[in-house]
C-alpha cells in the first residue's frame, strides 16, 4: 500500500494520522500527515529522503522466517521484505536512494524467554541499513518497554513515548461464564 487509509482519531485539525499496523507500511510527502504505530518486539523503520520531503514507515514482526516457513504467505511480517517494499514505494513517489536516511524504533524484550525476538529484529534492522548504505540518523532499540512512535514523513521528524508495560498489557478479567442448560436431545451452545 502506498498510503494506508487507516486513520487514527485525535489528530489536530488539518493533520491526518495514519496507523501503521503489524506487517504494514505507508509512504507520503504530505506535510500534514503523521504516521503512528505501537511497537513491542517489532521494529519500525522510518525512512525518508532528506532532500525531497518524502518518507515512510514500516512495521515488521520478525527479522526472518523460521526454517520451513512459507515466506510468500505472510511476507510483510519479515524484515527483508518489509524494508525492500518500503524503499521501493518511496522511490515510486520520487525519493532518491542516495538521499535516504533512517530512524529505527522498537526491538524491546517484552517477555522473559530464551528467544529474544526484539534483539534479533533490532540487529537485523541495523545490519540491513548498513548493508544498503542508508545512514541511521537515530535509533531507539531494545529495552523492556513498548513504544508509541509518531513520524512526520515530509520532514523526517520522529517522536516516541515509552509505554508502561503494566498499563499496556493489563486486561480486565473475562466475565464469568454461565453454562448453557442442555435440553434433552438438544445442543449445548457456548
Amino acid at each position: 500500500m502506498i498510503q494506508s487509509p487507516k486513520f487514527a482519531a485525535g489528530a489536530p485539525p488539518g493533520v491526518r494520522r495514519v496507523n501503521v499496523i503489524q506487517g504494514d507500511r505507508a509512504v507520503s510527502a504530505n506535510p500534514n500527515l503523521v504516521m503512528t504505530t505501537v511497537l513491542g518486539s517489532c521494529v519500525a523503520a522510518c525512512i525518508y529522503d532528506v532532500a525531497r520531503g518524502i518518507g515512510g514507515m514500516n512495521h515488521f514482526l520478525l527479522s526472518e522466517a523460521a526454517n520451513g516457513a512459507r515466506i510468500e504467505d505472510e511476507a510483510t511480517r519479515y524484515g527483508a521484505y518489509a524494508m525492500e517494499v518500503l524503499i521501493n514505494d518511496l522511490m515510486k513517489l520520487g525519493a532518491s536512494r542516495s538521499s535516504l536516511e533512517c530512524k529505527l524504533f522498537g526491538g524491546a524484550k517484552m517477555f522473559d524467554s530464551l528467544n529474544d525476538v526484539g534483539a534479533a529484529n533490532a540487529a537485523f534492522a541495523r545490519r540491513f541499513m548498513e548493508d544498503e548504505g542508508i545512514p541511521v540518523a537515530a535509533a531507539s532499540l531494545g529495552g523492556r518497554n513498548a513504544r508509541r512512535v509518531e513520524f512526520w514523513p515530509a520532514s523526517g521528524r520522529a517522536r516516541q513515548r515509552e509505554v508502561d508495560q503494566a498499563v499496556e498489557t493489563a486486561a480486565p478479567p473475562p466475565p464469568a461464564r454461565t453454562p448453557a442448560l442442555a435440553v434433552d436431545g438438544g445442543v449445548e451452545l457456548f
